[in-house]
């Protein structure tokens, strides 16, 4: 949920539930409460929809950013800790395999 909206952000948008929903791929009943649980723990915040009053957006908080630089330091650290024992060669060629898994991943 945090990517996505990060996302949103650096594209000046923000996202609704419904949008949110189907960027993460989930049901909008799930996105509320995963939309909810953010609130609760300030990684997110509700704003009015300036455009239609009866929606809600869904905005990043600082303490949202600062999760997601976080989470992204400890999965760095923690791959460069898993590839530190692959030679060169196979550091390329983790590196290639893993592009292609990246790119052929469904986005639907």
């Amino acid at each position: 949920m945090l990517d996505a909206l990060e996302a949103a952000e650096r594209a000046g948008t923000d996202l609704s539930i419904s949008a949110l929903a189907q960027a993460v791929g989930v049901d909008q009943p799930r996105a509320s409460r995963l939309v909810q649980e953010g609130v609760e723990r300030g990684l997110v915040r509700r704003i009015q929809d300036p455009t239609d009053a009866r929606r809600s957006l869904i905005q990043l908080t600082s303490a949202g950013r600062t999760q997601i630089t976080e989470v992204r330091t400890h999965r760095r650290s923690a791959v460069e800790e898993a590839i530190a024992s692959f030679t060169p060669e196979e550091a390329r060629t983790f590196a290639t395999l893993f592009d292609r898994f990246v790119h052929a991943w469904p986005r639907d």
